[in-house]
């Protein structure tokens, strides 16, 4: 099955580079960064040559903001925050081959003067005397961060210069009732000479480019409304102070604006990485043989997929960008957007760590908004890393490699016979394989969907593992035993390969635990682990729940409970069961149930196996017991042993 590119030409994936007026949230995390991420990753399994390329994002009006606002000067304010979100990148293992800090790469700026002059020579991008707003008290010029009003498109709150409801751009003096950013006062119109662009008149080569690459419908509509109006004359220069001027004289004060700035950082940022790669590429002289594709939020649709490609055809008029889009909705916390600016997030060094990334990247590629907003929900991610990660996954691990430790000697067996309903299981993992192929593809890419299958298989193998688990102590059927054992195998190393796009570094964990290499080729069938090889896999602890913030719970049963668990277990005294569940132990059905008689025989509580086994650790089953025992129970326990 095509994986959707060719395997012989470059590949770069970008993600919109931040901006640097705070670090980077969840919503920011679920959408460009972790698709373009996973992206990479999938395509370098299937043999191409793929880069991820970012940045940061440092001459925006909202740097110079976030500095007004924390009394120091830009260039401070974007190296402290562009170096927190290159901390959280890494934080969220999201692998970035280039990293542009804007204000500070020694070549940019030149580079970037002469895009804009290539942009000016072609006589399309020249002075345009217009209107523009200003604030009324102060006279500072408005735009972006400045200035805020209702859509002229849709009506909807937007801030200047773009409408993250529409995707449409507006020019701050069409703002229906604008209000100012520097004070009370309501904004004046003035006019003002900006460099600029009369955008409608490309409008047919705006529809060419969409016809060349992967242009969600989305995208098209956007530009087919956009084209219905009379006129729009885009400024690409703005009075500031902050920001990189041009070299002609046309007009005083101002600089170019860091939206039309980015599609030269793009290209800047190949020329980087290919001086670092030994390579020839140059912003100067785009190759058609490149292949682009940009991961972004609906907000940036406008910028990315209109504005860009006719800039590129004015500065490089040779060229034929070919460029794949990828566009997220909103991700909402609580109902309302992620916002750095109001500091409505979850920010993404608050939650990942070693030990919470993997589940952290399954969440939100279950949960990212693709093709419609989703919402964030706390409660939601809980239940998902307690009852999905941990009380399946996890649990189907633990209790495999537990029967192959106690079955097998802690080898993958042989396959013996084969039966009906093996052969049926093993082309539904082949069925899994195409769908998540197809998910991960630079087609028909959803992180939504591949999350859902990678699920599938664990949730496929436990439904499997039950089938078979009546034989599974037969002598007589031991043959058919192995053959159900060698593949649920089969569909924990499918597990590890496919997962190695989305969750890396629980791929990995797994492909060793398995005996198996860490994967770096996507998987064409579904493979059988090699009989004889040593597996480690009854003691891995791949996901866990967290600990209480408020601090341990009262939990005078722990003592009792850990000694009963390592007793039922045969495991040494000192081995550390606090924090892990009796699943993640290696605890299997039968040492279940006869822990379930031994603590209604001890200490009078009928607790069912789901609720031994459904993820809880240690502490919190005891806690659990001591909440349900009554007060004599606990006094007749404490008389024989110490608790």
């Amino acid at each position: 099955m095509s994986t959707g590119n060719d395997s012989r030409q470059p590949i770069f994936v970008f993600s919109t580079p931040p901006t640097p007026n705070g670090n980077l949230h969840l919503g920011h995390l679920s959408g460009p960064y972790l698709g373009a991420d996973a992206f990479v990753r999938f395509q370098r399994m299937n043999g191409a040559t793929a880069w991820h390329l970012t940045g940061s994002d440092d001459f925006q009006s909202y740097v110079v903001d976030r500095a007004r606002r924390d009394g120091c000067e830009p260039a401070e304010s974007a190296a402290h925050y562009s170096a927190e979100i290159a901390s959280t990148l890494e934080l969220m293992d999201i692998a970035v081959d280039q990293y542009t800090v804007t204000s500070v790469d020694p070549t940019y700026q030149e580079g970037l003067r002469a895009f804009f002059s290539r942009l000016v020579a072609g006589g399309r991008v020249a002075p345009r005397e217009d209107q523009a707003l200003f604030d009324a008290a102060t006279g500072d010029y408005l735009y972006e961060v400045d200035v805020s009003g209702g859509c002229p498109g849709c009506g909807q709150p937007a801030g200047g210069n773009i409408c993250e409801e529409c995707g449409e751009p507006n020019f701050c003096v069409d703002l229906a009732n604008p209000r100012s950013g520097r004070s009370d006062t309501a904004p004046r119109a003035g006019t003002i000479s900006r460099y600029s662009l009369p955008l409608h008149e490309f409008a047919g080569e705006v529809a060419a480019h969409h016809g060349r690459g992967r242009v969600p419908a989305r995208l098209k509509e956007l530009a087919d409304r956009l084209f219905r109006r009379e006129r729009v004359d885009v400024p690409v220069t703005h009075p500031a102070s902050w920001g990189v001027p041009p070299v002609e004289t046309g007009v005083e004060g101002q600089v170019i604006w860091v939206w039309p700035e980015m599609s030269f950082g793009f290209l800047h940022g190949i020329e980087s990485m290919g001086r670092r790669l030994g390579r020839d590429w140059s912003a100067d002289a785009p190759r058609d043989d490149w292949k682009i594709v940009h991961f972004f939020g609906y907000d940036n649709s406008f910028y990315h997929s209109i504005l860009y490609p006719v800039l590129y055809r004015l500065a490089h008029p040779g060229w034929s960008p070919d460029i794949d889009y990828h566009v997220n909705e909103f991700y909402l916390l609580e109902g309302q957007k992620f916002s750095t600016s109001r500091r409505h997030a979850i920010w993404g060094k608050d939650v990942l760590g070693p030990h919470s990334v993997d589940a952290v990247r399954f969440f939100l590629s279950r949960t990212r908004p693709e093709g419609r907003r989703t919402n964030y929900e706390h409660d939601a991610y809980d239940r998902v890393l307690r009852d999905t990660l941990v009380g399946t996954w996890q649990r189907w691990l633990s209790d495999l490699g537990a029967r192959v430790d106690k079955h097998h000697g802690g080898t993958a067996p042989e396959p013996g016979t084969w039966t009906p309903e093996h052969s049926a299981f093993l082309d539904r993992l082949g069925v899994r394989l195409s769908a998540l192929t197809r998910a991960l593809g630079a087609d028909g890419f959803s992180l939504n969907q591949a999350a859902d299958e990678l699920d599938g298989i664990v949730q496929d193998a436990v439904r499997f593992a039950r089938q078979e688990g009546p034989v599974a102590e037969s002598t007589r059927w031991s043959d058919q035993a192995r053959t159900a054992i060698a593949l649920e195998l089969a569909a924990a190393s499918l597990l590890a390969h496919c997962a190695a796009p989305v969750m890396p570094r629980f791929a990995g964990r797994l492909a060793t635990a398995l005996g198996l290499r860490p994967p770096a080729e996507w998987p064409r069938t579904v493979a059988l682990i090699p009989p004889g090889t040593g597996l480690d896999l009854a003691r891995q602890v791949f996901f866990s729940t967290p600990p209480d913030p408020a601090g341990e719970p009262d939990t005078p049963l722990l003592p009792w409970l850990a000694g009963l668990v390592r007793s039922t277990l045969r495991l040494p005294d000192d081995e550390p069961v606090e924090g892990r569940s009796p699943a993640q132990l290696g605890m299997v059905s039968m040492q279940t149930v006869a822990l379930q008689f031994q603590i209604l025989e001890e200490l009078g509580v009928d607790v069912s196996v789901e609720e031994l086994l459904d993820g809880r650790d240690v502490t919190a089953l005891a806690a659990l017991l001591a909440e349900r025992a009554k007060p004599e129970a606990l006094t007749t326990l404490a008389g024989t042993v110490r608790i």
